[in-house]
């Protein structure tokens, strides 16, 4: 019983110790701060697999800076898969620059797969966007003015983060998209090209006119232009290509007639033809029809060389007709 005595002493002992070797930093420097923790907090937390450095060292921060943070929060946040250090720092700066942000808002935002720290440090420095963006390869948005002019706009977007609509709020492509809608707008609605480059702050004042940033996680707090170029002309390029398919149209039909013509032509010289060939039948018939004339005595002889006579002259006056017309 002696030995089983000391066996548990010891062993209570040794799971002290390492208890100690484990813990006994992080405890002191809880203490030290200002957190209270126990052993069971640290070792409740290992064994829900929370990490007792990163939740102590989070509530050290927040304590130290005057915040008041539920340790349950941090440690649910974690193991939801959130960025603790992030939404505390946030919560931070929130605080110094009067910010009205808590911690269940923040943990909302981030867990929305938001950067709360850069949203907060958006609301207060604002940032700048650039309408198209380049990284997408194009540098400038082309539109066309109503006088068929292409011009070549590029805008810089100035927009401040809107923490209450950062969770279902739309990002930046969606404020991209609107800028350049609206600059294709306003430049296609400009009679002529001229005034838009003599008043490049028309682009900016009818497009902040359309309230872009409805329904973003972003106020727009100023567009402005940053480089504006004239392209090609768009109208009379447009005017050529319709003529050349207007001139390719005409020919077609052109070429349509011509065919129609020749088979017309040709089908009026398949018909002379055949009533040739009619009346090449019907000349056959002839001596046919004289043979029976005198065979039933219908036809004199002398009527017969009288004919002959008749068809002789007249193919002498054909002939010598045609010598004249030679």
């Amino acid at each position: 019983m002696a030995l089983i005595g000391f066996a548990i002493v010891g062993l209570f002992i040794l799971v002290f110790g390492i208890i100690i070797l484990k813990f006994g930093m992080l405890y002191i420097q809880a203490r030290v701060s200002g957190v209270k923790v126990g052993f069971l907090n640290l070792i409740g937390m290992t064994l829900r697999k929370v990490s007792p450095a990163v939740v102590i060292n989070t509530e050290i921060m927040g304590v130290k800076a005057g915040l008041e943070i539920n340790r349950d929060k941090l440690e649910a946040h974690y193991l939801a898969g959130g960025n603790i250090v992030n939404v505390t720092t946030a919560l931070i700066a929130a605080k110094k620059a009067n910010i009205d942000l808590n911690f269940d808002t923040a943990a909302g935002i981030d867990l929305a797969g938001r950067d709360v720290l850069e949203a907060v440090q958006t609301s207060v420095n604002p940032k700048v966007i650039d309408a198209p963006n380049p990284a997408s390869g194009s540098p400038k948005i082309a539109a066309v003015s109503m006088d068929g002019i292409q011009l070549w706009a590029r805008a810089r977007v100035t927009v401040r983060a809107n923490i209450d609509r950062l969770v279902g709020g739309a990002t930046e492509e969606t404020i991209i998209a609107r800028v350049c809608e609206g600059i294709v707008t306003t430049i296609g609605s400009a009679e002529i090209h001229k005034k838009v480059l003599e008043n490049p702050d028309m682009i900016s004042r009818k497009v902040l006119e359309k309230g872009l940033d409805a329904g973003t996680a972003f106020e727009i707090l100023s567009i402005d232009i940053a480089d504006i170029d004239v392209g090609e002309n768009i109208g009379a390029k447009l005017q050529t290509d319709q003529a050349e398919a207007d001139k390719r149209v005409a020919q077609a039909r052109a070429e349509e007639r011509r065919a129609m013509a020749v088979a017309q032509e040709q089908e009026n010289s398949a018909k002379v033809e055949e009533n040739r060939a009619k009346v090449v039948l019907a000349e056959a018939e002839v001596p046919l029809a004289m043979a029976e004339a005198l065979r039933n005595g219908n036809l004199g002889v002398m009527d017969y060389y009288k004919f002959k006579n008749i068809q002789s002259d007249t193919d002498m006056r054909s002939s010598i007709a045609r010598d004249e017309e030679e």
